[in-house]
């Protein structure tokens, strides 16, 4: 017992669990790691890649002229207007010149660090099936998001918070909603913990209810003892049903959630200089439905922080969502209406928020070994739609990454001159290339990585995926 305690500690027995479950073992690599975690940054709705990172002048020159792709567009909507410049001023920031939109300036402290790529492609403009694809390599529904497979793969660096942690928009659910992050086929531990920072009840259903009043530690703790016994007694005649093992494994660990989460997302004791940089406000938040640029920076910079701190924890994957709205008229970043309205504020908000995290995980010593991943579904059309948007482009967008094995500076993949399609259309860069890239930094082969389901040994980059070489470090 005493052995097997030491062992639990150092984590190898974790790893030989794994290497049970997956074939993989953490402590044996593929290849040699450079990072241990990963942030995730979606932009739900499509954010335009030309106005924010994506600079074209060949766009400002034909400003209003009739726009000619030169081919047959199959737009989502009637988004095919004139050549559209971008909505904001570009500048060039850093030594390595990039050149970025003013409402995202505050990544310029931090460019420097960053690699782009402006060569992504989609396989559909409709947002559901674009936003699996993104999440989880698929475009149909059932299939593990990319923080499940590596919750499968390399398991957790805790034993009281979930390895893999989802931080939606407090205004609602992107496409699809927690199917994004589900476990699908994989053992349901592996799924996304969904966690609202700044709200009453960050997290639902962990602590009793208001009406729960008679609720006591020394009841608590009985009734955990009482579930645990019944539990063991229930999985020793259902011997390999995995669900049940999840759900054993979920509640035990929702039982210890319920001392180190609060801890977690505890901002009170952050120094006031920290949420400055953050764009936090000391007194808890009072989001408004609507969207303004100050409240934006609160709520993603309190997200943003939320995330480093459960990063420190042994968190291992935090997926942090921004801008969903199913209201009309929209406000995210599906801005088919009005680019500058929708853009404006959210652009502010997660520019502040990320560049915030980048410098603080950096003097930290934690950016070594976490990689941060911006992506968006599809990107926007050169194109105006009704004079001040823009209509959906799943031909080319831009990611871009940051951290643990990830070479700064630099601009990986170019599109046109006007931002349509990549303009080497012969070598696009993939949504597969991109968690191929961030699973082999984390020391796994992305095509090694498989769970076997209906017959077929799947994994997270289907049967494609290759390595964007030039953001290397």
């Amino acid at each position: 017992m005493a052995l097997a305690s030491l062992l639990g500690g150092e984590g190898l027995l974790c790893a030989v669990a794994r290497a049970a479950e997956t074939g993989f073992r953490p402590d044996q690599p593929h290849l040699k790691p450079r990072a241990k975690r990963v942030i995730q940054m979606f932009m739900g709705g499509a954010a335009s890649h030309l106005d924010l990172f994506d600079y074209k002048p060949e766009l400002i020159k034909r400003d209003g002229q009739k726009s000619d792709f030169g081919e047959h567009v199959e737009a989502f909507q009637d988004g095919l207007g004139p050549w559209m410049k971008p909505v904001w001023e570009f500048k060039p920031y850093g030594q390595s010149g990039k050149m970025l939109g003013e409402t995202v300036s505050e990544l310029g402290k931090v460019v420097d660090d960053m690699a782009f790529v402006h060569n992504l492609v989609g396989k559909t403009g409709v947002h559901s099936q674009a936003t699996y694809l993104q999440a989880t390599g698929f475009q149909l529904p059932g299939f593990p998001g990319m923080g499940s497979w590596v919750s499968y793969g390399l398991g957790s660096m805790n034993e009281n918070l979930p390895t893999f942690v989802v931080l939606p928009d407090h205004r609602g659910f992107a496409s699809n909603g927690p199917k994004n992050w589900d476990s699908a086929f994989l053992p349901g531990q592996h799924a996304g913990t969904t966690i609202y920072p700044g709200q009453e009840n960050p997290i639902t259903d962990l602590f009793p209810g208001k009406s729960g009043g008679y609720v006591s530690s020394k009841s608590e703790a009985a009734a955990q003892e009482v579930l645990a016994r019944l539990n063991r007694e229930h999985a020793a005649v259902r011997e390999g049903d995995a669900r049940l093992d999840a759900r054993i494994r979920n509640y035990e660990l929702a039982a210890r959630m319920q001392l180190a989460a609060p801890e977690a997302m505890d901002l009170s004791k952050e120094p006031d200089y920290l949420l400055d940089l953050y764009g936090i406000k000391r007194n808890p938040p009072t989001w408004p439905k609507d969207i303004n640029a100050e409240e934006e920076m609160d709520y993603f910079g309190r997200k943003c922080l939320v995330a480093r701190r459960l990063l420190e924890r042994g968190v291992r994957f935090v997926q942090i969502w921004s801008g969903n709205d199913n209201g009309f008229p929209r406000r995210n970043w599906d801005s088919h209406e009005d680019i500058r309205r929708d853009h404006g504020p959210l652009s502010m908000g997660f520019a502040r928020g990320a560049s915030a995290l980048i410098q603080d995980l950096k003097q930290r010593g934690l950016l070594d070994d976490t990689i941060i991943l911006w992506t968006t579904e599809f990107g926007r059309m050169p194109s105006s739609q009704g004079g001040k948007g823009r209509d959906h482009n799943p031909y080319c967008f831009t990611n871009w990454l940051c951290g643990g094995g990830i070479r700064g500076g630099v601009t990986v993949g170019e599109s046109d001159p006007w931002g349509y399609k990549p303009l080497d259309r012969q070598s696009p860069t993939t949504v597969h290339d991109v968690h191929a890239t961030i699973l082999h930094l984390l020391g796994i082969d992305h095509t090694r990585l498989t769970f076997r389901s209906n017959g077929v040994d799947r994994r997270l980059t289907d049967v494609h995926g290759e390595l964007i070489r030039g953001v290397l470090a």
